[in-house]
């Protein structure tokens, strides 16, 4: 399996370039995006057994994420530990903003998830909570050949259908504004695999207790599924789903936001059209 060394966010996280699949003439086929989804995801990650010694990958990252490796029977992945669970007094991002008690958890990872879940998404990496080495923290499936969106743009890739990118960049910004996430601005925070298609990482910053939108992630553009699953959204869904990890403070707010991005909609839909707003 070939590793390459990318930056997350604020974070740094370790994308693979594999594992490999043997192709039609017995040569190597990196995977590309996920390996695992849903519920087979879910369990690999929380019953794998750890290979070797998970290790610290970013002397910078304030965080500590380690680097672990994964095996059962079937598969030897990788994945990011983390178990940061601080709140900041005061917190200054990258692009110069100071937030007042902002919290830094491992525990919005998993809650960004299992949202993403809810609604249908599937631009969340699959993440679980885990002990390893005696430290409680998210473990987060890695994704296959992959490179950040700075790092897509420096390299010049052009998406073969950017219309359709383009679109699955809104729906990935409707979910940040969903998750209140602080770190918005930082673009590491998106990363497009081979196929160009966008998951979000790294949302430890996320679900700020603020029941108000973000006005640089509004957009007059919305996705109709995304939209259609924040209608159908059910209130005991996202305690159940969310409540292990999430405060009362974070669930009432997200709850909020969700009915603010639902007016905005529908203000937006009356003032302008449905085929003006919707795709």
């Amino acid at each position: 399996m070939r590793i390459k060394r990318v930056l997350v966010a604020s974070l740094s996280l370790v994308v693979s370039i594999g594992p490999a699949t043997a192709g039609e003439e017995g040569a190597a086929t990196p995977a590309v995006g996920l390996p695992l989804t849903g519920q087979q995801a879910v369990e690999f990650l929380r019953t794998a057994e750890v290979v070797g010694t998970p290790e610290a990958f970013d002397p910078v990252a304030i965080t500590s994420p380690l680097r672990v490796t994964l095996a059962d029977c079937q598969h030897t992945l990788r994945a990011v530990f983390k178990d940061e669970n601080t709140l900041y007094p005061d917190f200054r991002f990258g692009d110069g903003r100071e937030v007042k008690r902002a919290r830094d958890s491992y525990k919005h990872e998993i809650a960004a998830f299992e949202l993403d879940l809810l609604l249908g998404l599937g631009i969340v990496p699959p993440c679980v909570e885990r002990k390893i080495d005696s430290r409680t923290g998210s473990l987060c499936l890695w994704i296959e050949s992959s490179r950040t969106e700075d790092k897509r743009r420096e390299e010049g890739l052009v998406p073969p259908d950017p219309e359709r990118f383009i679109n699955d960049s809104r729906e990935v910004r409707l979910f940040q504004q969903l998750i209140a996430d602080l770190d918005y601005s930082n673009i590491r925070n998106l990363v497009v695999d081979d196929n160009f298609k966008i998951y979000k990482v790294d949302s430890s910053m996320a679900f700020y207790p603020d029941p108000r939108l973000i006005r640089e992630l509004d957009s007059s553009h919305m996705s109709r599924r995304f939209l259609d699953a924040l209608r159908s959204l059910e209130r005991e869904a996202v305690d159940r789903q969310l409540g292990p990890w999430l405060t009362q403070s974070e669930l009432k707010d997200l709850l909020k936001r969700r009915q603010r991005i639902l007016e905005r909609a529908d203000r937006l839909i009356a003032e302008r059209g449905e085929d003006e707003v919707l795709y």
